[in-house]
């Protein structure tokens, strides 16, 4: 066998390779001797410093555990820190929140203001020294000596509120407070205070003492749509903030709290008491005596009557937040704050949407349980004609047009009819109303009783609740399994929804087709006006132009706008628009009939009756009316078919005077009830149960007071002359309508109560 010799490269490398190894072990080793001698050297040298005993344990440990937790802690803020520095990135952060914008109708006429009041902004040094100190006094005592953080005042605020059980005392300075003003929301919650805290310190080291306090008189709101002091000043006592009195300085002071609920034009005695809180305030502060608020107390501060304006405000705040959405999107070279804003509103709809709203809950509302509605009228374009957002401003600023997320009800089926027929389905295809089970959900109808074979048409004017989650399984197209298939059509419903414009989340649940997810009524209306629109979606907005302070035109929304969107042919929008013609002529919706325009739309209400709605559409206009309660809680059987479509009546007729009646593609004539269709029960129909007994007119109730105290007239004289001694006669009676114990009515009170009722029909029993 024959011998392998290694070559001489193999010799080379193979030398080289040991050589390699030798000097990293030689490295290694020199590198744990001389690290071993360091650390000796290193022990001998602190073995100097050395502290045995007691010492060790008084002094060494304890700042040892100090460093570490110190330096732990570091690390805990700077994490921490990090989201509320975020909000500090935009250079141009002080600017970012002082719009000052002037409101302007749709004709042109002023309807009111938001933001802060550049135009009338006064120096520091020019506040009366009664504002400063009271605001002192009563929000930050300290602010002068803490560092954007009074610690003793928040320790107090959480003993004070921890004995109380509650909250009874704020524990924020002056500059946390303008920390959430300019970068923060008003949330509640933890990683809010944390994140106003760090901004607080952040401010601190950008801006003097003064210039805090200046932003915060500046940007505080003050109630009634205002911001800042001398806005308040001049919306509450007509003056400029230079020009107010000690009583008035503490009734603004008394605003920062909780503006809305010690807002005087609203609540005067409340924010007399406020006031007088704030007076005590000043004297444990040793600012003034007793003597010296002595006369405030003895005469606070009148606010002027202002019950009689009706500005739109929700409408405002919601046109407000458009234009900073819409501020945000102009150059950031772009400087000018100061702007003139013409919106989409009719002051004419909006009162009568308001008359609307008002007249029906002080009417019905305590017979029904319901507590508050909300509605919006839009042009077929997605501008907002009139919106409400909740029975009064005053009391409460949510707005539940554009904030409240309630659950739809059958209002939300035309969605998912709308699939269907892009989905092989015909107005006039035929499908059986009878038992169907997802899982161990099975889907009733109203009266628990089915229909038999129906037509699309007939299933959406009754609205049938078996059908659509029928329709969700067809249009899954899965025959095999009908989870799948009902899956997989709800998520077509879904991506439907998207494209009418629903944002809000849709979660997929099995009883999503017929309303049980929740939308808004701003969304949930403008959806709708992609019907008559021949298929056409279009964005809601409030906005029609923007202009500068001196005039300049800035935005446009015809020409700088989104544009409308087509998402479904126009065959299918006609289609749905006849279905939902039935709607109205001889199926739920038969309150919103309007006498000679053509109509169409849906009604909903939803389990316990917790909400209620109607929203249709002309050619015109489109408009969503929503009835409920705050708290969730349910009425008193209020359907969409009774308060939210006679609201809806009343609105559009008010909306359409002097306006060119439109068709609507697919409804060539306005539909009219058959009478067949008006004899039909409500077995099937969830919607069609009417409205409560009619209520007279406000001259009717006078003249019923009058007779009452007639009445009571006549009693006291029935009285007399039954206690009239006997055998002498009786004294006469009163005149007028009282005779031998009949009444003669006047002859004016059937006049002013005939054919005068809020609700076209009785109740039935």
């Amino acid at each position: 066998m024959r011998k392998i010799v290694p070559s001489e490269w193999t010799k080379r490398i193979r030398h080289f390779l040991l050589d390699f190894d030798a000097r990293i072990d030689s490295t290694l080793f020199s590198s744990a001797v001389g690290a071993r001698e360091l650390y000796e050297r290193f022990s001998t040298f602190m073995d100097r410093f050395y502290v045995g005993r007691w010492k060790r344990w008084v002094f060494i440990e304890p700042l040892s555990e100090a460093a570490t937790l110190g330096l732990g802690g570091l690390v805990v803020l700077l994490a921490l820190a990090q989201p509320a520095f975020r909000e500090t990135a935009d250079e141009d952060w002080l600017k970012k929140s002082d719009l000052a914008v002037t409101f302007l109708d749709r004709y042109g006429n002023p309807i009111g203001s938001r933001g802060i009041k550049h135009n009338d902004s006064i120096p520091l040094e020019e506040f009366p020294d009664n504002l400063i100190k009271a605001t002192l006094a009563t929000e930050d005592r300290r602010f002068y000596d803490h560092f954007g953080i009074d610690i003793s005042g928040t320790f107090r605020a959480l003993v004070t509120n921890a004995q109380a059980g509650g909250v009874r005392q704020g524990g924020s300075s002056i500059t946390q407070q303008l920390a959430k003003n300019l970068f923060l929301s008003n949330e509640r919650t933890i990683e809010r205070k944390i994140n106003e805290a760090f901004l607080a310190i952040w401010l601190e080291t950008r801006l003097t003492k003064n210039e805090i306090l200046k932003l915060y008189l500046d940007r505080a709101y003050m109630g009634g749509g205002t911001f800042g002091v001398d806005g308040a000043a001049h919306f509450y006592f007509n003056k400029s903030v230079r020009d107010i009195n000690l009583a008035e300085a503490a009734m603004l002071a008394g605003l920062f709290k909780a503006p809305t609920k010690y807002a005087p034009h609203i609540n005067l005695p409340a924010a007399r008491a406020r006031a007088n809180q704030v007076l005590d305030n000043m004297v444990d502060a040793g600012f003034m005596t007793e003597g010296q608020v002595f006369g405030a107390r003895r005469n606070p501060a009148t606010a002027v009557d202002r019950r009689d304006e009706n500005s739109p405000n929700y409408f405002l705040d919601y046109a407000f937040d458009e234009m900073r959405k819409l501020v945000d999107t102009f150059p950031k070279s772009y400087t000018e704050r100061v702007f003139v804003v013409r919106t989409t509103i009719d002051m004419n709809v909006q009162h009568a949407a308001d008359e609307a709203i008002e007249n029906q809950l002080r009417q019905f509302g305590r017979d029904y349980h319901a507590t508050q509605a909300a509605t919006v009228v839009a042009d077929l374009d997605g501008g907002v004609r009139a919106m409400v957002g909740g029975r009064d401003y005053g009391s409460s600023q949510f707005n539940r047009a554009t904030d409240a997320m309630r659950q739809p009800g059958s209002s939300f089926k035309p969605y998912v009819y709308t699939t269907a027929l892009l989905n092989g389905f015909k107005p006039t295809s035929k499908i059986v109303d009878g038992p169907v089970c997802l899982g161990n959900w099975c889907p009733q109808n109203y009266g628990h009783s089915y229909s038999g074979t129906v037509t699309l048409t007939q299933a959406l004017t009754r609205s049938i609740n078996v059908v659509p989650i029928k329709l969700s399984i067809a249009i899954g197209n899965n025959p095999k399994n009908q989870w799948d298939s009902a899956k997989k059509g709800r998520a077509k419903i879904v991506a439907m929804a998207r494209k009418f414009g629903i944002v809000t989340p849709l979660p997929d649940t099995p009883s999503l087709p017929i309303g049980a997810d929740e939308v808004n009524v701003l969304e949930h209306a403008v959806a709708y006006a992609t019907f008559p629109n021949k298929g056409k979606a279009v964005t809601p907005h409030a906005i029609l132009e923007v202009r500068t302070g001196a005039g300049d035109l800035v935005w446009r929304y015809d020409r700088d706008g989104p544009k409308p969107r087509q998402i479904i042919p126009p065959q299918t929008a006609a289609d749905m628009a006849m279905m939902m013609s039935h709607v109205v002529s001889e199926g739920t919706a038969r309150r919103a009939i309007l006498d000679g325009i053509p109509a169409a739309g849906k009604t909903g209400t939803t389990n316990a009756y917790r909400d209620a709605w109607f929203v249709g559409y002309t050619g015109n206009f489109v408009c969503a009316v929503w009835y409920g309660n705050d708290d969730y809680s349910p009425t008193n059987r209020l359907t969409g078919g009774s308060l939210p479509a006679q609201t809806w009546h009343d609105i559009m007729t008010a909306a359409h005077r002097g306006v060119e009646i439109k068709d609507i593609p697919g409804v060539a004539e306005p539909a009219k009830p058959t009478a067949a269709a008006a004899a039909r029960t409500a077995a099937n129909d969830a919607d069609n149960i009417p409205a409560p007994p009619p209520v007279l007119t406000k001259r009717g109730a006078e003249i019923l007071v009058r007779v009452e105290k007639m009445l009571d007239e006549a009693g006291k004289s029935l009285g007399k002359t039954s206690s009239a001694e006997p055998g002498k006669p009786s004294p006469p009676g009163p005149p007028g309508p009282v005779s031998t114990g009949a009444l003669a009515f006047p002859e004016s009170f059937a006049a002013a109560t005939a054919g005068d009722r809020a609700s076209p029909e009785p109740r039935k029993n």
